[in-house]
């Protein structure tokens, strides 16, 4: 089972891509908050001179080991989203899916674009991504869900395999039965699921990362076994994760070169992956702390 990693601008990747070449496309475009998106890793070590004190009166030293940062900001957000669309809809299979990730900001104006690319007939769920943690405003309701927009290629034929969707917790399994809640239910549109935490053995250092929790779950519904996903703003790679978990062959673009930086050492000694415009390993030796 062949991979890719391509380092460079995802138009020109789509437009070479064959037609009904894949069979599910997972992105999280840049959410255009009109800010840089950024990620600091600091390193905290034991040092006799150093700026705080710690258990046992200890002295330690925090020092900065890395900055990633992205910017977020366009002036035609959806111009910049439409050609890329336009192609994504364009190398799905007849029975593919489409899951766009976006937050409140973009929405609305996104879903409209979608409707008119893959038609409104072909929206299948808006799913929420709902989440309890970060920082809480008290000058409005606090933002904790992103949205994920579902679109099919063929509304009459498109994959949903309900059998490889994982089960949730019953809220109350007294009342359901043993049976049914050691099965578990189905997920609703409504997906409580955490963030990754900041210091959980999943976090890469990328900004915005997103939990494999969340792209399993995508992958095992929406493509076959052995199917093959893409994913043009990679980022750090959770969608590979997500691949290589359930056996699925990946294509992943991205134009950031701290996002192929990350995947370089996310991957690193797996077999199989082909990559292009980018030399992993010049990342050996490197490693994120």
């Amino acid at each position: 089972m062949n991979h890719r990693i391509i380092f460079g601008d995802n138009l020109p990747v789509l437009q070479a891509m064959p037609t009904a070449s894949v069979d599910l496309i997972c992105i999280d475009p840049p959410f255009n908050t009109g800010k840089s998106q950024s990620h600091t890793q600091l390193r905290t070590e034991q040092s006799a001179d150093g700026d705080r004190t710690g258990f046992g009166g200890r002295r330690y030293r925090t020092s900065k080991v890395a900055t990633r940062a992205y910017a977020d900001a366009y002036d035609d957000y959806l111009a910049f989203l439409e050609p890329r669309l336009v192609e994504a809809r364009r190398v799905l299979a007849e029975t593919g899916s489409l899951y766009f990730h976006i937050d409140y900001r973009e929405v609305h104006y996104c879903k409209v674009l979608l409707d008119g690319i893959f038609g409104r007939d072909c929206f299948l769920n808006e799913i929420i991504w709902a989440y309890d943690y970060g920082a809480r405003t008290t000058r409005r309701w606090p933002a904790k869900h992103d949205n994920i927009l579902v679109y099919v290629k063929d509304a009459s034929r498109y994959l949903f395999d309900v059998d490889e969707i994982e089960r949730i917790p019953y809220m109350a399994p007294d009342l359901v039965g043993p049976e049914k809640a050691a099965r578990g239910k189905l997920p609703t549109d409504t997906w409580w699921h955490t963030i990754v935490p900041t210091n959980g053995p999943e976090r890469t250092g990328y900004p915005t990362q997103k939990p494999v929790g969340i792209l399993k779950r995508i992958v095992a519904a929406s493509s076959p076994p052995g199917g093959h996903v893409l994913d043009f703003f990679a980022g750090s790679g959770t969608t590979a994760a997500a691949c290589l978990a359930l056996g699925r062959r990946f294509t992943l673009v991205d134009n950031n070169l701290a996002a192929l930086e990350v995947m370089a050492r996310r991957f690193a000694g797996i077999p199989d992956i082909e990559w292009i415009g980018f030399d992993p390993f010049a990342q050996q030796g490197t490693k994120d702390t």
